[in-house]
């Protein structure tokens, strides 16, 4: 005749609510910890920065409308109504 083996402490920790929380919980913070990990690894390197910002002006419209474009490394910081060249 075969033994059976009973393993109360497990079957009891997981009817337990408390007991799954913990074993999800834990779990989860360690999957947490190696997405955060990849994420890192994954992650750009910080450019470096440059020594002088490129500034840039373009006209923009025409007729009454007329305006420029003032533009820094190539991002559009602003425009300035009225002013066609600098």
């Amino acid at each position: 005749m075969s033994s059976i083996i009973c393993m109360a402490d497990a079957h009891r920790r997981l009817a337990d609510p408390r007991g799954w929380r913990e074993v999800v919980a834990s779990r989860l913070l360690q999957l947490g910890g190696r997405l955060i990990r990849w994420a890192w690894h994954l992650a750009p390197a910080p450019r470096q920065a440059m020594a002088e910002p490129l500034l840039e002006f373009s006209a923009l419209g025409a007729g009454a409308s007329e305006h420029g474009a003032l533009y820094v490394n190539g991002q559009l910081v602003g425009t300035l109504a009225g002013v066609r060249r600098l």
